[in-house]
């Protein structure tokens, strides 16, 4: 599966962004997704994960902030982020996990394939 994330840029603090994941080569209804950041020399940081069954999680930085949900019939997900703050400034990946078996979401050694990222950058 390729993933191809968008939807990124520049926005003032307590802004909105809805970033989306197209999928391309296979079906995404059948994998696990994620969301992740990183900013240059750190790790990538969990953010939102939601399950086959649409189950959703999401990392206490954005409870209540973020929202993921995907659309099965276009073959994409979402990941909607109200009340920006500078900190959130970072490349934003969505990422699939396309093997069989449990994972732990939060992880991203967990998913196997990743987009290439798209930045958001949040002003003060």
């Amino acid at each position: 599966v390729q993933l191809q994330a968008s939807g990124g840029g520049l926005v003032q603090a307590g802004g909105s962004l809805r970033l989306s994941c197209a999928a391309s080569g296979s079906t995404l209804s059948n994998y696990g997704m994620g969301w992740f950041r990183g900013t240059s020399g750190k790790e990538r940081e969990f953010l939102a994960a939601i399950t086959r069954s649409s189950y959703t999680f999401y990392a206490d930085s954005v409870k209540g902030r973020f929202t993921m949900s995907r659309d099965n019939a276009k073959n994409m997900v979402y990941l909607q982020m109200n009340s920006l703050k500078p900190e959130d400034t970072a490349v934003y990946y969505c990422a699939a996990r396309t093997s069989n078996g449990g994972y732990y979401y939060a992880s991203d050694r967990s998913y196997d394939a990743w987009g290439q990222g798209t930045q958001v950058t949040v002003s003060s």
